[in-house]
Formats: structure tokens, sequence, C-alpha cells
């Protein structure tokens, strides 16, 4: 399993100056949640350690190799992004989609082999999207949609998990099911590194949080530490309420 690393890593946000420098592990096992508020650098943060965009200052790593220095194959065969929304540039099948994420394993113009497809159904087993396999992505709902991502990732297998609001757009029922599959990649070794809006998925879920706060400030920890009415209230300028759901904390606008 993998570990990502940031050293003094400051997100470039336009219009902000500055920012508090992060530097954190997220080691296999670990589930991480980033919370803020809108426009707090939440997405920013996520694509920045993804390599995606370029940081104002810092460096991001994986096991101990700068993003820099690896080629795109490479991190793409340790590393999986699941985005917030997305487009879809050509017409595909669920199945077609899932598949994608066996790419990095494979040479230019092999074609997917027994195991790949193997692993694509698993995928789509595990995400409730069999009886969907043979649907244009394009004719789904935003919540299937997101499935068909979450499972295009897994099928990459990865040591590491960055995912922008996974549970966007799913029903309760699926948000625990995704929430709980991520667990699940977590104990299997994966490093997961979430963006989320819910507190009480974080609550539940986390067991590490990056609070991110609007000027730039941040601060990190145990998920116990971190998600205490004091902080959260700033947080969000907002006015909480915690109640003890199964030895879990569950916040309620007050």
């Amino acid at each position: 399993m993998s570990v990502l690393e940031a050293r003094e890593l400051v997100v470039d946000i336009p219009g902000r100056q500055g920012g508090d420098p992060l530097s954190a592990r997220i080691l296999p096992g670990q589930r991480w949640g980033v919370l803020g508020p809108n426009g707090a650098g939440k997405t920013s943060l996520l694509h920045t350690l993804a390599g995606l965009r370029p940081p104002r200052s810092g460096t991001v790593l994986v096991d101990g190799e700068p993003l820099a220095v690896l080629r795109r194959r490479t991190l793409a065969q340790t590393l999986a992004v699941v985005f917030q929304e997305r487009q879809d540039s050509f017409p595909a099948t669920v199945l077609e989609t899932v598949l994608i994420g066996r790419h990095p394993f494979l040479s230019p113009w092999q074609r997917e082999g027994a195991d790949d497809v193997r692993l694509a159904h698993q995928a789509l087993d595990a995400l409730s999207l069999s009886t969907l396999k043979d649907r244009l992505v394009s004719t789904l709902s935003g919540g299937e949609r997101q499935r068909v991502a979450i499972a295009t990732a897994l099928t990459q297998q990865p040591g590491i998990w960055l995912a922008d609001e996974p549970t966007n757009h799913l029903d309760l029922h699926h948000q625990v099911a995704v929430m709980e599959l991520l667990h699940q990649q977590a104990e299997a070794g994966a490093g997961v590194f979430l963006c989320l809006h819910d507190l009480n998925l974080a609550a539940r879920w986390c067991d590490h949080i990056l609070l991110l706060y609007p000027d730039g400030e941040l601060c990190f920890g145990p998920a116990d530490t971190m998600l205490v009415p004091e902080a959260l209230e700033r947080l969000y300028d907002q006015s909480l309420s915690v109640f003890t759901v199964n030895g879990k904390p569950v916040f309620v606008p007050a």
C-alpha cells in the first residue's frame, strides 16, 4: 500500500493571499475527511494532491517520490480520483466506462483481458450497478453516474483514494453503501481522502479530519479532537447541537 504526503503545501487559490501550509501524511488504512464551507478550497486541495494543478508552494509525494517526477501511468496505477462532477466525452455503456479503471495497467491498444472484465463486474456488483451494465452512461441519473465513477475507481484497485464529495447525488441508502465501501478499502490497506459536506458522514466514517477555513487557516488531527462544536461552529459560522448515537456524535443546526 502507498503513502500520500504533503510537505509545506500551500494550494494556489485565486484571490487568496497565502494560507497555512499543510504538512501531513495519509497512511495506509486511514480515512481522512476534509470539511469546510463553500469556497474554502477543498476541491482545489484534492486536485493539487492528485497532481492536476500546481501548488503555490510546497511538494506532494507518493511513496517518497515527488509527483513531478512520476509518470502519469505510474501514478494512475497507485492513485484514483473521484470527481464531484464529470463530463462524458463519448457515448459508452456502464461496463465500458468502468473498464476505464484498468487502462493504466494496459499497454497502448491492448484490449482488456478476462481478469480486467472480472474486476469490472465485481465493482458493478459492489455498487449495485450490474443490471445497468449495458445502459449508456448518458441515460443515467446523477446518482447512478456517481456510482459508476466510484465503480471505475474501484476497478482501478488504487492504494490511494482521492474523492471529492463521493456521496454527491446519492440517496441515503447509497450514501451509506459508498461510505461502507470506502471503509472496507481502508481496512484492506488503502489510504482514503474525502472532501465532504456532511458532518455526520465524516463523524461516522472518518478517523482523521482536516478543517479548511475560508481565510486559508487549516487544522487537522484525529476525528475525536476535530469534531467538536467549538471548532465546527467557527468553521461554518453556524450554531450546532450535538447528540451521541451509537457512540458517534451527530450534529444538528441549532
